[in-house]
């Protein structure tokens, strides 16, 4: 296919919305679907949590676009051709790298936080979910996740706009309020102790991370960044994996500065953009702290350690 064949195709699809409906997502909102096409009582709000078939693949949850079959398939195909430019453009800004260089600086001179295997690390986020055009929920999630992985978490979300609770609605779990969900111990979630684990070199870790997501995302540098921003909230707990994982970002060609960048709440600060994830995702930082502060899909609000599922993280 020339580029103009490509270009035309691209137009005539309909544009697939963004963020992009991740496979936990994907896997809840079919079990919900199913159940409502196929069970007579109706759907309780909590009900979520022992779903069949659930399963998450990545440590964090990530927000998303819930759309239409075609809207999806446009998705899959503005992916690739988005991923086979990308791929063959993609150039170092050395700005950008400096940028990520200092923000390693910045994390590896942290203080570690002393974690016992009984406790459960804490994130809280907040982004939404848009159903349709004129469905977009805005919602809180807090996450209690075992340090080991050996035990159930918890996943309390509080959808701050959308619509009340009705029975037999089988997206009532995102209904306006307060839901809670038991994350069950899942091998495909890498818990805080396998975290732990990871090397601090940062071509090591990117080989590491690159041999675990063979096979994923439009390119193995987009599906490596996918895992890396999934693992930025939980390693700030960890100040020499946390600066690693940035350094380990800077060697990924096409990253960009974003002088201007707001997370998902407002927040000012200054972005990251990387050509592999087509300029959708920006990781935003302090421009005083250079704290990470998630993107302007997902705010990060908080990340601790709690004693129990649903306690308060420590100060």
């Amino acid at each position: 296919m020339n580029p103009e064949e490509r270009e035309e195709l691209a137009r005539l699809l309909p544009s697939p919305g963004e963020p992009v409906l991740t496979s936990d997502r994907h896997d809840l909102l079919k079990d919900l679907l199913m159940r409502e096409l196929t069970d007579e009582q109706a759907l309780e709000p909590l009900d979520i949590a022992t779903a069949p078939g659930r399963r998450a693949r990545a440590p964090r949850r990530r927000f998303a676009v819930i759309a239409v079959p075609l809207a999806m398939a446009a998705a899959i195909v503005g992916a690739v051709l988005a991923g086979s430019v990308g791929s063959r453009t993609a150039t170092t800004d050395t700005d950008a790298v400096d940028l990520l260089n200092r923000i390693a600086e910045v994390a590896a001179a942290k203080r570690s936080v002393p974690v016992r295997d009984d406790q459960y690390v804490y994130v809280r986020t907040q982004g939404s979910i848009k159903f349709s055009e004129k469905d977009i929920r805005i919602l809180r999630e807090e996450r209690w996740a075992p340090v080991d992985g050996k035990r159930a978490g918890l996943l309390r979300t509080t959808v701050l706009v959308g619509p009340p609770f009705r029975h037999r609605d089988p997206l009532s779990a995102y209904s306006k309020g307060t839901h809670d969900t038991t994350l069950s111990r899942d091998p495909n979630v890498t818990t805080f102790r396998e975290l732990q684990a990871l090397p601090t070199d940062p071509d090591s870790l990117l080989e590491k991370i690159y041999a675990g997501t063979k096979g994923e995302g439009q390119t193995r540098e987009s599906a490596a960044l996918e895992k890396i921003g999934d693992m930025l909230p939980d390693a700030t707990l960890l100040p020499e994996l946390d600066a690693a994982l940035y350094r380990a970002a800077a060697k990924i060609p096409g990253v960009s500065v974003v002088t201007d960048a707001k997370d998902y709440t407002g927040r000012s600060g200054i972005g990251l953009s990387f050509k592999e994830r087509d300029g959708r995702t920006v990781w935003v930082f302090d421009k005083k702290s250079l704290d990470f502060l998630g993107s302007a899909d997902e705010a990060l609000l908080d990340v601790g350690v709690a004693d129990k599922a649903g306690g308060t993280p420590a100060a």
